[in-house]
């Protein structure tokens, strides 16, 4: 075991730890979610982020540099819960890329140099969600497990499908009940997933799960975004934005939001390299939320909710849940990838608004397919929840919280193939 790793409980009044060869998805005392954590005066962390620049490798991944071929685990002393390199499970992802979108800016307002796009549908499975099934199959493979699965509206499904297939898992995806697109479902048959469909949306899906996954009878590894691991892969979306940008921060990181892991991850990853001293300053985020499916703006824009150093009402989480169930309420939007009411890294969101000074937002399906048709016509396209961080971008200047001359970064989650009926 790597004991300059472990897992921490979030929850200030509890601060739990837990050694990294454990299989957990939340606190066992509290039931607050887990970090990954890091002694870092036990570990060899670079003086700085230009030490990563020497690890470009363009030769493959059956090279000797195979891990350098990864836009992931080339910032593996970021990341280093793994016991030997041997551990790492990769398939050449996070080769991603930053756009200059200077026509798109000028649609939209914005000054030439102003406004990136990044085009996390460059994954092999064409999402972001390869950044982290990397650093939870790694996990997995540590911890001896034979079996995965996860509940997903398609993309999650479709990495942990093709993950599994490549890495000698089997692979178990439970979908609700019409609330996936083809593109992401014929992913997971693809790759050879047992997919099963259940009544319900991912919110149940993701409950059924976690009751499977907690029975060790069962010997099921969990590969959502509860799993803290997957957040780990996840930091290294920030970590290329900068290596695109010479090591200096933007001015702001737009994502969408759905069971808000990226926020979570990116939060994290700026939290880490401030402490560490590899960053002079921390971007603001903004987390974007379709109309459908707003929980984290109704609670954070209308009802204030804030992290408060941990200490968060849960009260107001719980209370509007309990009207979610009272009403039958289900989330609905167009961009399904992010069609989630019960965002799981709720708390880790609000951690992260706060370290990186942020703002929520939502964002209606018609100005989300507005903003899907002008990312087509002056970048690479991509999927319909991705497209809420342009939608969002437009709703921040017309509110002239951000201006047109800041560094804006959005973030492109899928690709535009993974759901091509909302362009047909």
């Amino acid at each position: 075991m790597n004991d300059a790793a472990y897992q921490k409980c979030i929850n200030p009044s509890c601060n739990a730890t837990y050694g990294i060869d454990e299989v957990l998805t939340g606190c066992k005392k509290c039931k607050s979610l887990l970090d990954i954590a890091y002694d870092w005066n036990r570990l060899p962390v670079p003086k700085s982020m230009g030490f990563f620049e020497h690890r470009w490798n363009t030769k493959g991944l059956h090279s000797t540099g195979a891990l350098d071929f990864s836009g992931v685990w080339r910032f593996r002393e970021l990341m280093p819960f793994y016991r030997t390199e041997a551990d790492i499970v990769t398939i050449g992802e996070g080769r991603t890329i930053l756009q200059q979108a200077d026509l798109l800016a000028k649609n939209i307002g914005m000054q030439a140099g102003s406004l990136y796009l990044q085009y996390e549908g460059l994954n092999p499975s064409g999402s972001f969600k390869d950044n982290g099934m990397t650093a939870a199959f790694t996990h997995a493979r540590m911890v001896g497990a034979t079996k995965v699965a996860c509940a997903s509206t398609g993309n999650t499904s479709a990495s942990l499908a093709m993950y599994a297939s490549l890495s000698g898992f089997k692979g178990l995806v439970f979908i609700g009940s019409g609330k996936i697109s083809i593109g992401k479902l014929s992913q997971a048959l693809d790759y050879g997933g047992i997919t099963l469909q259940i009544q319900g949306d991912f919110d149940d899906c993701l409950r059924r799960i976690r009751q499977i996954a907690a029975d060790p009878k069962n010997g099921i590894y969990l590969m959502n975004s509860v799993n803290p691991f997957r957040l780990e892969g996840q930091k290294s979306i920030m970590y290329r934005i900068l290596e695109a940008r010479s090591w200096e921060p933007p001015d702001w990181v737009i994502v969408p939001g759905g069971n808000l892991g990226n926020c979570s991850a990116f939060g994290k990853a700026f939290m880490e390299l401030k402490e560490l001293g590899l960053i002079n300053r921390i971007p603001r985020l903004a987390i974007i939320n379709a109309s459908g499916a707003n929980t984290l703006n109704e609670l954070v824009t209308r009802r204030g909710l804030c992290w408060n150093g941990g200490n968060y009402d849960r009260q107001a989480v719980e209370s509007i849940y309990a009207a979610m169930d009272e009403s039958h309420y289900r989330p609905h939007t167009i961009a399904s990838a992010i069609e989630i009411s019960r965002p799981v890294n709720l708390p880790k969101a609000l951690r992260a608004l706060d370290v990186m000074n942020g703002v929520v937002r939502e964002v209606t399906d018609e100005e989300i397919l507005e903003a899907r048709a002008k990312v087509a016509r002056w970048g690479f396209g991509c999927e319909p929840a991705s497209a809420a961080t342009v939608a969002g971008l437009q709703k921040l200047m017309a509110e002239q919280i951000i201006s047109p001359g800041e560094s804006v970064v959005c973030i492109l989650t899928g690709h535009e193939l993974k759901d091509p009926n909302a362009t047909v």
